[in-house]
């Protein structure tokens, strides 16, 4: 399918082939059939990725810190792969979109293979042939409204989100500042409430199709002059800030021409330098609008599908969207004069080229798919990159999931420890599969992770998604017959886990997990400091793991399972590893309630294993990042081993310690690629024995358990 996509390292944009989207549970797959270019979000977009690589450090401060911390962390040169890796993501431009359902996903029962609909979100309603778009940010187009019209619905809902933010009464004098497209829209949906409006925009065109649209008096000068024969000297009840530009004027002229106590509502991007003495000797309400309504930002409604009870949040994002479209079906609405340009997707260069050069007037500009409302076929899902052979000898490697870290570290290792062909690599990003594909020479790009497993020349399956997947992937990659490299965690359940060992019994196929700090050279230098030893170990590790917003998808129960489940699987293997025995008991404990932090953010886990050995995991996001994140203290027959943060191991013994220093932090990724190609090639045990990563993972379960219960867990 065909997409607009930009490079954030060179701001250059195109229209490429890309992998259409597959369909997900809870959500549908939407044949594109018009789509609104947002001249001033998408602008800012584009001229972000435009800028120097400087230029762009200076725009995001806090992007900037941390890469620092990262660095402090990790190396220079991890950080500078991760950097690398970001900046060559590609951007899907686009948010605002109307076309016909062509397939449904699991569990949405309110749409069908046929509806017309109009699609809300960055990432999800872009400029493509085809978009997955989840359940929330849909809404069902009324007969009588066209889909160009309907193409406008989420920028709608934008301007209206901001009229109820303004809470406007009948009769009421509200001003409208920036008549550009939103604030088109805003004029209309304040003359729709029974306000009277005036509007403002430098543009003399703009301000004269403000009154044709339903305002009362438009200037492009003398707004104060204006605002005072308006209000006859008592100043506007609501001021709705529409405008954008740098400069904190449109809140200034706000203030000057609002009455005493009035609102001003900020809709656009201006700048936020709030003149105090204005405000507070009117007393004025300053109000933010956020997009296009509640729900926004949340990934619970966005991702999720949970909805607000209507009783609770009469208007969400998708309850505006679709007040717009029934607007548009009573005729209270006119979109069809703020459309300027309409450009084929082949040429939506050209209708860029329009709005950042600014080399004549525009509003809306619409780009048109060619696509008949009547064709709800679903697409193809395959790509092909290159055409070649399948090479003898080689382990024929395909990948299901295409994040950040699977392209900043994993597939640089597996490419650096040789022995394998890419085959064929699955994304829900499009663009992404295809950009990884070609960066790493894949044959294949697909959004479909099952035609990955089934590849006839795939040999081996890597399990990249998030944690919800791996096992569902993991027993599908084994029922096919693969050999499978699963990114941690292996399983979020118990029940999971036992799937995992009925497939693995009956494949020929087998497991890897992805606990690559077993590989790390300081780690094996421990290993040798305590071979051979007769007496348990007592062990303890430290991981200042960091704070991550609640709101993360790694602390979705379903989704992510919680950190212990996604990221302590890690240390409890280490720990595992120099016991060289399973756990068999877990008890683990957190900090209590009223923090900042979640419980399982900040927990205490000790193990004991079958050797006698004990081990503690003290995990907490409640440390400092400048601080390195992992420390651990080996204690047994008379030696110590101190590995801190995998740049330098103490080793202790008989009086004497010895120093022993990294050149580069190393956690032994590019060394577990080479044991499992080699392992995979040979059909020989796996670098890990299963048993092991079994238990590991059982054990992650069991502490998730013992916190529940408040009682130690059996392994």
């Amino acid at each position: 399918m065909r997409q607009l996509i930009q490079s954030y390292r060179t701001g250059e944009m195109k229209v490429e082939e890309v992998p259409p989207p597959g369909v997900r549970p809870g959500g549908v797959v939407v044949r594109t059939v018009r789509s609104l270019v947002s001249a001033g979000t998408e602008k800012m977009i584009v001229d972000l990725a435009r800028k120097s690589l400087l230029q762009k450090a200076r725009s995001r401060p806090d992007l900037v810190r941390k890469v620092i911390d990262t660095a402090r962390k990790q190396g220079f040169a991890n950080a500078f792969q991760k950097v690398q890796s970001k900046l060559d993501t590609p951007i899907p431009l686009g948010y605002s979109s109307a076309g016909v359902v062509v397939a449904v996903g699991e569990n949405v029962h309110e749409y069908r293979v046929g509806d017309r609909v109009a699609c809300a979100g960055a990432g999800y309603a872009n400029h493509a042939d085809y978009a997955y778009v989840p359940r929330n940010l849909l809404a069902h187009v009324p007969d009588g409204v066209s889909l160009e019209e309907a193409c406008f619905a989420t920028v709608g809902a934008i301007a209206l989100q901001g009229v109820r933010q303004a809470q406007p009464t009948l009769g009421e004098r509200v001003a409208v500042l920036g008549l550009g497209l939103i604030g088109q829209l805003t004029v209309q949906l304040l003359a729709a409430n029974g306000c009277r409006v005036l509007g403002f925009d430098p543009n003399p065109a703009r301000a004269k199709l403000a009154t044709e649209l339903g305002a009362e008096l438009a200037v492009p000068a003398d707004l104060e002059a204006a605002a005072e024969r308006f209000t006859r000297g008592d100043g506007l009840d609501a001021v709705i800030v529409a405008a954008s530009t740098p400069t904190n004027g449109p809140l200034v002229q706000a203030g000057e021409i609002s009455r005493l106590r009035g609102r001003v509502v900020v809709v656009g991007l201006v700048g936020m330098e709030v003149p105090r003495s204005l405000y507070y000797k009117k007393e004025l309400d300053l109000r933010m609008s956020m997009s296009y309504g509640p729900g926004r930002y949340d990934p619970d409604f966005e991702e999720r599908g949970f909805d607000y009870p209507i009783a609770h949040v009469r208007w969400s994002e998708q309850r505006n969207l679709e007040a717009i479209l029934e607007l548009l079906a009573g005729k209270r609405l006119r979109f069809e004069p703020l459309v300027t340009h309409r450009f084929p997707i082949d040429r939506a260069l050209a209708a860029y080229d329009l709005i950042t050069k600014g080399a004549e007037p525009f509003l809306g500009v619409v780009l048109d798919y060619g696509a008949d409302e009547a064709d709800a076929s679903a697409p193809s899902p395959r790509l092909a990159l290159r055409d070649a052979a399948k090479a003898k000898q080689s382990l024929g490697i395909g990948v299901v999931g295409a994040g950040g870290f699977g392209q900043s570290v994993l597939l640089p290792a597996l490419k650096s420890a040789g022995g394998s062909e890419a085959i064929a690599i699955a994304s829900a990003g499009g663009a992404t599969a295809r950009r990884v594909g070609e960066q790493y020479g894949f044959r294949v790009a697909t959004a479909d992770a099952h035609e990955v497993i089934a590849h006839a020349d795939v040999d081996a399956v890597f399990v990249l998604t998030r944690h919800d997947l791996h096992a569902p992937y993991v027993v599908e990659a084994l029922n096919a017959g693969k050999h499978v490299f699963c990114e941690k965690p292996l399983a979020l359940s118990r029940d999971e886990m036992a799937a995992i060992d009925a497939a693995r019994a009956a494949s020929k196929g087998d497991v890897m997990v992805g606990f690559n700090r077993r590989f790390a050279p300081l780690v094996q230098r421990a290993a040798q400091h305590f071979a051979g030893r007769g007496a348990p170990l007592v062990m303890h590790y430290r991981v200042n793991a960091g704070f991550i917003p609640p709101e993360h998808w790694v602390h979705d129960p379903v989704e992510g399972g919680g950190r212990i489940l996604g990221e302590g699987c890690h240390f409890i293997d280490l720990l595992q590893h120099f016991a060289g025995a399973p756990p068999v008991r877990v008890f683990a404990e957190s900090i209590g309630a009223g923090s900042r932090y979640r419980g399982d953010d900040n927990v205490a886990i000790t193990l004991r294993f079958a050797d006698g050995s004990l081990g503690t995991v003290t995990y907490t996001a409640a440390g400092d990042a400048t601080l390195g994140k992992e420390y651990l203290e080996i204690y047994g027959e008379g030696g110590v081993a101190i590995l801190d943060d995998f740049r330098t191991l103490v080793l202790a013994r008989n009086r004497k310690q010895e120093k022993v220093k990294a050149a580069n932090q190393d956690k032994g990724f590019e060394e577990e690629m080479k044991r499992f190609v080699a392992a995979a090639k040979s059909g020989g045990e796996m670098p890990i024995p299963f048993e092991q990563l079994r238990a590991t993972t059982l054990a992650t379960i069991a502490a998730v358990e013992s916190l529940r219960s408040g009682a130690p867990a059996s392994v």
